[in-house]
């Protein structure tokens, strides 16, 4: 997150094209993880390609092998999501600690994110004051227990709260939560996880930065335990950094190490993880809370040695599956590990649709990051596994939330001339528009079997023929026809998709004539045998 005044101008980052299908689809063999300790990090590693090919869906490939036994729960991202009390998570911008065979949470609720739920259809909210930092608890990661609110404005000394870390120090036996606080820093430590916290300190400035104090940040937990606060400067934020936090009780942040300079724009969303021994630091671009590529640099040091920033494998196509990099932690079981990326859509500040966090997983190709966007899969926490859910939805940026501005080339979509996106979408901000004759279409590599292609549409009718199509998949092109007048959103589906090849093309296309149009929003393409 970042002040209006940091901000690039919407549009000037660019996008990166993904690598060749090919490519992907060989990391997407791949599952096995090393550990990686608490951390609250986000986003970001970068590679150009050529293709247009929508290649992170095929995530399926990596569900088989990675996690053949995994049972029982199932992470529905796109959506709010409740506790075990059947009341909205709230917990933004914040970490995870495991303790035991348990993970605790531990996020900031804003008072906006609660006017949000009640209310999606208000659009944004600017509501950015505090309510609480809260904790919740999970042992499957999908049901997570309301442990209570870990401090309150009384506690942390009131004003803007957010990018809040958690870990344990090792020499007093405290947990320790940081977060910033108005202007600087606040601590606060408890005996246990899930107890209140006390404000231990406050910290005003950090040594070695180039303004004094951090921009958006996260707590790194080393294999030896030593913990690390990852961030960019205050303002400006092209410089990021790494800064030790005092060894003997974690209540101070020590003079940092400039790690690398963004000569591409600012970074936030700062995170840390590691893998087989190489340290990943990845951030967004500076676009206050809106959805970004995720960009990372890696080195075999915490704190010195970082090579060329690269746009997260898997990112591309629909801007981190929607959302800001938030945080980032390891899954370590009998039978295998790999790392969870949390998105944060920071409850509609910035109108990036339904559901505040995003959770995906991360797996590596030797030291090559790959993202996973998902629509729904399954995790078993104790064997360290995940499968792609039966109900994922193979589309990306199926609802043009991704883009954030008006644009004729939306993520992960290919197009014709006359086709954009459009303000008033069936969901969310956004919906596609073509008008008179134009195709929008995307190329998805995905397991064979057969599938349901559904969109919601609205058509002036007119067109000598417009449809939505499912072809190339190794059987017979299927249509539906929506040269009709359509004045308000209704869904169509396509039933009975054969895929014999590992791909698909999917999309729009219309044969009209001036003031002829159709809208399409929130595809959904799911696998049903």
């Amino acid at each position: 997150m970042a002040k209006s005044s940091d901000c690039a101008a919407p549009g000037t980052a660019p996008r990166a094209r993904r690598r060749l299908a090919a490519a992907f689809a060989a990391v997407l063999c791949t599952a096995g993880l090393a550990a990686v300790t608490v951390t609250t990090s986000a986003s970001a590693v970068g590679t150009k390609a050529a293709s247009s090919t929508v290649a992170g869906t095929a995530a399926g490939t990596v569900g088989n092998r990675a996690a053949a036994a995994a049972t029982g729960a199932t992470i529905q991202n796109d959506v709010f999501w409740k506790d075990t009390s059947g009341n909205p998570i709230y917990s933004q911008g914040g970490g995870v600690i495991q303790v035991g065979s348990t993970y605790y949470w531990y996020g900031a609720k804003y008072n906006g994110a609660v006017t949000y739920y009640n209310n999606p259809a208000a659009g944004k909210s600017g509501d950015v004051s505090i309510s609480a930092i809260t904790c919740y608890s999970s042992t499957d990661l999908v049901h997570w227990k309301f442990e209570g609110n870990a401090m309150t404005p009384s506690d942390t000394g009131g004003g803007w709260v957010g990018r809040i870390g958690i870990m344990h120090n090792p020499n007093t036996g405290k947990y320790v939560l940081i977060a910033q606080a108005g202007s600087g820093l606040v601590f606060g430590t408890s005996s246990t996880p899930n107890g209140h916290f006390t404000r231990a300190a406050t910290q005003s400035s950090i040594g070695n930065v180039t303004t004094g104090m951090s921009g958006d940040q996260s707590i790194f937990v080393d294999d030896n335990g030593q913990a690390y606060l990852a961030f960019s400067n205050k303002s400006g934020r092209n410089h990021l950094y790494v800064a030790q936090l005092r060894p003997s009780d974690f209540l101070q942040v020590q003079p940092a190490v400039n790690i690398y300079n963004s000569s591409a724009g600012g970074r936030e969303g700062n995170i840390m993880f590691k893998h087989a021994g190489t340290y990943y630091f990845c951030s967004s671009d500076l676009h206050g809370w809106n959805a970004s590529h995720t960009y990372c640099i890696d080195s075999s040091k915490v704190n010195s040695g970082y090579g060329a920033e690269f746009v997260l494998q898997g990112t591309d196509a629909d801007f981190s599956h929607v959302t800001q990099t938030g945080l980032a932690f390891a899954v370590n079981g009998t039978s295998g590990s790999f790392v969870v990326f949390g998105g944060d859509r920071w409850a509609d500040f910035a109108g990036n649709g339904i559901g505040y966090n995003q959770w995906v997983p991360l797996t590596f190709n030797g030291t090559t990051p790959t993202f996973h966007s998902l629509s729904q899969w399954n995790v078993d926490a104790a064997a360290g596994t995940w499968s792609v859910g039966a109900g994922n939805n193979y589309v990306l940026n199926p609802s043009f939330e991704a883009d954030r501005v008006s644009t004729s080339t939306m993520a992960g979509w290919s197009s014709t001339a006359n086709v954009a996106n459009h303000s008033g979408g069936h969901t969310g901000r956004w919906t596609m528009q073509e008008t008179s004759t134009g195709d929008i279409h995307q190329n998805i590599t995905l397991p064979n079997g057969t599938y349901t292609l559904s969109t919601w549409v609205k058509s002036s009718g007119g067109q000598q023929s417009a449809n939505l199509y499912a072809k190339n998949s190794g059987g017979t092109e299927k249509d539906y026809a929506i040269n009709r007048s359509i004045g308000g959103w209704t869904q169509v589906s396509i039933t009975g998709i054969t895929v014999t090849n590992g791909s698909i093309q999917v999309g729009v296309s219309s044969n009209g004539s001036s003031g002829n149009w159709v809208d399409a929003d929130d595809f959904s393409l799911v696998k049903t045998g």
